[in-house]
């Protein structure tokens, strides 16, 4: 069992549930709690190693047979070590430290996500969950948005980074997706026309705009068209993931219909 805190795996652990840097030159990002690990090991998403306690559920332990059986390796820690170092208040017990590899992005995408200046990793990590249930094929995260792969976004996210092309891209970047695939690029923006009255049947890309800010001049300059969500009962505008959520799922109504 590991109890020092001078653990190379627990110093590892620790520095990539901090900063983006450590996150980048590691190659490796946290998943923190039973579900994100079984989502991560159902992905078949590469681990390097995972902690736990002695304390986990049964879930917890049947997830941890199942983790040796795969060859992984998984180590058990203090339950105060890994309290420690945990982002979570609720601490389940368990946590793996992965590959930072995000999923190839598709050659020919007719639906992706642009989130652009989405500062607050809550809201970024809700977008990515809509995206996966709607059947958004990418996610083109440009500069100024935070950390894709952060440990708030990634429990936000619900298992959508393992199901998700996620990809960190500049603006010139996105324009030569955008161009090459052919993509209609929508703005949200309030005052751009109805999402009821837009046609959302060809190939397109979505930016959604920040909380604070909105969307920034570079996302302004590569849209196509403009587009809002009608509010008859009045206000500015919609937290930025219900906005994403509201568009995302007209997109898909239009084309099942």
């Amino acid at each position: 069992m590991i109890t020092s805190s001078h653990n190379p795996k627990v110093q590892l652990a620790r520095a990539l549930l901090g900063r983006a840097k450590e996150r980048r030159e590691a190659n490796a990002v946290v998943a923190e709690g039973v579900r994100l690990v079984e989502e991560a090991l159902a992905a078949e998403w590469p681990f390097r190693f995972v902690l736990h306690t002695g304390g986990l559920s049964e879930r917890g332990k049947s997830l941890v047979v199942r983790l040796q059986s795969h060859g992984i390796d998984v180590e058990q820690v203090s339950a105060d070590l890994l309290k420690a170092i945990s982002e979570t208040e609720n601490a389940q017990g368990i946590l793996a430290v992965l590959e930072l590899a995000p999923i190839p992005y598709p050659l020919i995408p007719n639906f992706v996500l642009i989130p652009d200046q989405i500062r607050d990793p809550g809201n970024l990590g809700t977008l990515l969950r809509t995206a996966a249930a709607a059947g958004v094929q990418a996610i083109l995260i440009p500069p100024e948005t935070t950390d894709a792969f952060a440990p708030k976004v990634i429990r936000a996210g619900m298992g959508a980074h393992f199901r998700l092309p996620i990809h960190s891209l500049s603006w010139n970047e996105i324009q030569r997706i955008s161009e090459s695939a052919k993509l209609k690029v929508f703005l949200a923006d309030m005052t751009g026309r109805s999402c009821w009255e837009t046609d959302f049947h060809a190939p397109l890309a979505l930016i959604v705009g920040g909380e604070a800010e909105g969307a920034s001049n570079q996302a302004r300059s590569l849209a196509d068209a403009r587009i809002k969500i009608p509010m008859p009962g009045g206000g500015e505008s919609l937290n930025a993931a219900v906005a994403g959520a509201v568009l995302m799922f007209e997109v898909v109504r239009q084309r099942e219909m």
